[in-house]
């Protein structure tokens, strides 16, 4: 399956919806599990999308959705979708001082949000905003709305209307998302119906196998990739078990009672699932294949998935080239575990050095049909492409013989020691196969002598311990150098990370500043 050249969201909805009404969807959340179809659900998205029309809002226009992952957020992210309009996703935890920057940038006309959320009062928040001269619309969802606010409920009652399929130009803006800001103010991604659609399809899988398949999503709606899960839900019609929030435990259950086969999420869940199988409070039978990305991961990880009778494998992308490399489930092991796959079909890579010369490691520059427009700031598109098109990803790494890559850092991520250079990740992959930890992120610490030494925050396994010198032991039977090893072990009850599961290295530094 493949995206036809002049092709829109709108189009490409309307006809996947057609031809795949009755594939099951279930939204599951701790209290509340609701099972519909594609079909139902478009419907309510073309209800809501009509009532936009009739609020005025039509291509171009930017739509900012603020919710959790549940039903509701589906049919809004599918309706602003089917207007033509911008769709803009923003993660829950986003407070005054973000959501503002994010709507006076992006010029959002309308604003969706949820009453309350996690004992979280958004309305409140909503209206702590300052002056935002575009925003005409605030819709709540849910039963608490102050005045001045529009009820959800009304956009599929008196406000909707027959909808006007309209027909945007498909290298218009269709999308708008904003970078998780973990080492800098966030910056506004650009993507068009035509880079969307070339992402859904270029990875589609065959309509035998969607038959086979049921998938569980488990990326936040508010970052890219919750939005791409559910344009392969709509516009594939693949049977999906979407959690509202991210909670380990019910996600196992979720895997066991629906049968779930698939799934793509950050290591951390991966890990997660794993972890509630070995307590044994889910079997995880039928999950054979594992997507993973968005964040470090570890050759431990897939091995112990592996071991679980769990084919994962790693992927590599980023909020404004999607997916560049994957492994697939046909690859060897050792593959799966230590690279981040091959280039996809359509894409192209270069290793270059910081003058653009090619080489065999250094920054990876990428281009493609799944690359973005390019940021809202027009300042940030000075230096983020090569001559010919090619988008600087920032991220260091290598081919190698078979064409595989690997990440090896990113380029503010290398520990540079008494001018011997460092990579993070390969120190991480090593302390990660210690059987105390669980979780592992290493920084530079400030050092007069040698400008920085490395440094291990660790999340432990029930019951364990480390110590240092339980650190040095391990790396010295690693075989790895000796200026690798931590100098210093921070144990920590969880690392901070975004919505998309990313490790905060920006807070592990402060921590480290105050801390002296």
């Amino acid at each position: 399956m493949r995206a036809p050249d002049a092709e829109t969201l709108p189009a490409q909805i309307i006809s996947g919806a057609a031809e795949n009404a009755g594939t099951e969807l279930v939204f599951a959340s701790e209290g509340r599990t609701f099972e519909t179809s594609l079909g139902e659900l478009v419907a309510d998205a073309e209800r809501i999308a009509g009532a936009l029309e009739g609020l005025g809002i039509g291509s171009g226009d930017v739509v900012a959705v603020q919710l959790p992952g549940s039903y509701e957020n589906a049919v809004v992210q599918t309706a602003v979708a089917l207007r033509g309009a911008v769709l803009l996703p923003i993660v829950l935890i986003y407070g005054p001082r973000e959501l503002g920057f994010i709507l006076r940038q992006s010029r959002a006309v309308a604003l969706f949000i949820p009453d309350t959320n996690r004992n979280r009062d958004h309305t409140e928040v909503a209206r702590k905003l300052p002056e935002l001269p575009d925003l005409r619309t605030v819709v709540v969802v849910g039963e608490h709305v102050p005045d001045g606010m529009v009820p959800f409920a009304d956009l599929a009652g008196r406000l909707a209307r027959p909808h006007t399929v309209p027909r945007p130009d498909p290298d218009a803006r269709a999308m708008l998302v904003y970078t998780s800001g973990t080492t800098a103010e966030p910056k506004g991604v650009r993507h068009s119906h035509r880079s969307l659609l070339a992402e859904v399809f270029s990875l589609a899988p065959d309509r035998d196998v969607v038959a086979r398949r049921r998938d569980l999503g488990l990326f936040p709606p508010g970052h890219v990739a919750g939005l791409l899960s559910l344009l392969k839900i709509v516009l594939l019609g693949i049977p999906t078990v979407v959690m509202e929030v991210w909670e380990p435990a019910l996600a196992a259950k979720l895997a066991d009672k629906y049968g779930v086969t698939n799934a793509v999420g950050a290591p951390v869940q991966l890990a997660g699932l794993l972890d509630e199988r070995d307590r044994g409070t889910a079997s995880l039978a039928t999950l054979t294949e594992f997507m993973t990305g968005a964040a470090n991961v570890s050759p431990a990880l897939i091995e112990r998935a592996q071991q679980a009778g769990i084919s994962a494998y790693r992927t590599y992308g980023s909020s404004e080239h999607p997916t560049i490399t994957t492994s697939t489930v046909a690859d060897p092991l050792v593959k799966r575990a230590t690279t981040d796959g091959r280039v996809i079909e359509g894409c192209e890579i270069r290793i270059v050095d910081d003058e653009g010369r090619d080489v065999p490691e250094g920054e990876i520059v990428s281009r493609g049909p799944e690359l973005f427009l390019g940021y809202t700031d027009p300042d940030l598109n000075r230096t983020a492409f090569l001559p010919g098109g090619w988008f600087r990803t920032g991220d260091v790494g290598r081919l190698d013989a078979d064409g595989y890559l690997t990440i090896t850092d990113r380029k503010k991520d290398i520990i540079i020691r008494g001018g011997e250079n460092i990579s993070s990740k390969e120190v991480e992959d090593v302390l990660a196969e210690h059987a105390a930890v669980a979780q592992v992120a290493v920084v530079g610490m400030r050092d007069e002598r040698l400008g920085e030494r490395v440094c291990a925050f660790v999340v432990l396994r029930q019951g364990r311990t480390l110590t240092l010198d339980d650190v040095r032991a391990h790396f010295v039977a690693a075989g790895v150098a000796r200026q690798k090893t931590p100098e210093r072990v921070v144990v920590t009850g969880e690392l901070p990370r975004t919505p998309a599961g990313k490790v905060q290295k920006f807070a592990l530094r402060k921590q480290l500043e105050i801390a002296g």
